[in-house]
């Protein structure tokens, strides 16, 4: 499975990077169904900060979202199921709900998949760290070059206001041979 695959099943809730039950459930090619009753057989594995339930609000925003993919220009609606509500909201797995699922799900085809995930995960972070130091880089040189300018700016005003004030200079006489 392609990394770019699996970073567009990454999404953001509330400033943390999820991803959520059925579209794990198709990486891992098990019915969605299967893959929560193994999930609440081993509920004891899923604490807070590796799994939670979407508010209704979190599923209405995430449903409502449009994504503007990195390799191409277009808009593209996310393709979620719009038929659940209520108590079937999903479930979300942080990067370590995620992990946890390879002690639950053992076949092998859930242990590759989880290792693709997890560098899909390492990825996304180090994409962000690199546009984090990319911004703060851009911030030190907006710094050094706005002074610069701000000194090249102060000297064309002071050659503009020398020249101003040399014309109001009155007509010297001239001198030399005369007719």
């Amino acid at each position: 499975m392609h990394l770019v695959t699996i970073q567009n099943k990454i999404y953001e809730i509330n400033g943390i990077k999820v991803m959520l039950d059925f579209d794990l459930a198709e990486l891992y090619e098990v019915e969605t169904r299967v893959l929560n009753q193994a999930i609440k057989r081993n509920i004891d594995s899923f604490p807070e900060d590796f799994m939670f339930r979407l508010t209704k609000e979190e599923w209405e925003r995430l449903s409502s979202q449009s994504v503007i993919t990195s390799s191409s220009s277009q808009i593209v609606m996310m393709d979620l199921p719009k038929n659940r509500t209520g108590k079937y909201l999903p479930y979300a797995f942080t990067e370590h709900g995620v992990t946890m699922l390879a002690s639950i799900l053992r076949s092998p085809k859930a242990r590759k998949m989880n290792i693709a995930i997890v560098r899909a995960f390492v990825a996304l972070r180090k994409t962000l760290l690199n546009i984090e130091n990319l911004t703060s880089h851009i911030q030190e040189l907006e710094t050094k070059y706005d002074k610069q300018f701000e000194d090249i700016f102060e000297a064309i005003q002071f050659l503009i206001t020398d020249t101003n004030s040399s014309d109001a200079k009155p007509e010297r006489v001239k001198i030399g041979y005369k007719k």
